[in-house]
């Protein structure tokens, strides 16, 4: 295992406390998709649960600090200067559905900025921890961004803005920017996932608008440590409060920007 620091340690044992609770639940959905109610109160139960966990976990090992957290908002420590951005399960849709993409996706922040991430997918056992400085990891490997250079060799991931949720024409006018472009463009269904496998070299580039910063505050860390870069939708640095999210390689996201910036 690499060397990790004892806060990083800290976030690591709560997101495996937290995935082998949500891994129980998984194991489960699957038999509730024949019942006529549906799992949908079961999930919903399995998340609450998860973001209990990681709470009680992260509370006893750094007491003071503050949280933003998915089910219980804005939390204010004693300690003003750090906050945990947590989202125990991004990628409800697919846990509902017996998708195993899915994951725990826990950052922390300091005076403002993010210093450290981890995403968790309890399915695939593959484990994503960055901190400022240091490097990110899947599991004991080093993550490197891809390093293509060009549009037409480039797999892009986004996410679809689905039923009930606004823009869905801006959407479709990118998609077909896009389109015309890329090697191919995929959806996982979940950001943090989406962003850990950017920083992997599993997808070159990802956008995408009207995000929470627990979904993407982990895997910002995550990318920029994998030598990636990270820009809201105008070029500029207000990701966690616009929703709006490009991440890439340097190369590559100067040419997505060329694309998306103007449609933002």
């Amino acid at each position: 295992m690499i060397n990790v620091s004892p806060t990083l340690n800290v976030m690591i044992t709560a997101a495996r406390k937290a995935g082998r609770s949500l891994s129980r639940d998984f194991g489960e959905v699957e038999q509730l998709q024949v019942s006529i109610k549906g799992p949908a109160n079961f999930v919903s139960a399995a998340d609450h649960k998860a973001e209990d966990i990681i709470f009680k976990e992260l509370s006893k090992a750094r007491p003071g600090y503050g949280f933003l957290m998915e089910e219980r908002g804005e939390i204010e420590g004693a300690d003003k200067t750090h906050r945990w951005i947590v989202d125990p399960l991004d990628g409800t849709t697919n846990f509902l559905h017996s998708n195993p993409l899915f994951a725990i996706s826990i950052a922390l922040e300091r005076e403002g900025q993010l210093i450290a991430g981890v995403i968790y997918n309890p399915a695939s056992d593959e484990l994503f921890t960055a901190e400022k400085g240091k490097g990110a990891y899947m599991n004991d490997r080093r993550l490197r961004v891809a390093s293509r250079k060009t549009l037409a060799d480039s797999l892009v991931t986004t996410g679809i803005p689905h039923r009930g949720r606004a823009n869905h024409s801006r959407f479709l006018q990118e998609m077909g920017t896009l389109m015309q472009e890329v090697a191919g463009i995929r959806r996982s269904g979940s950001a943090a996932l989406d962003l850990a496998f950017v920083a992997a070299g599993r997808f070159d580039a990802y956008w995408e608008h009207g995000l929470k910063p627990w979904d993407i505050a982990a895997g910002i860390v995550m990318v920029r440590e994998a030598g990636g870069l990270v820009s809201d939708l105008s070029g500029g640095d207000k990701f966690l409060e616009s929703g709006d999210i490009l991440a890439a390689n340097t190369t590559l996201h100067k040419a997505f920007g060329g694309l998306l910036f103007t449609k933002a």
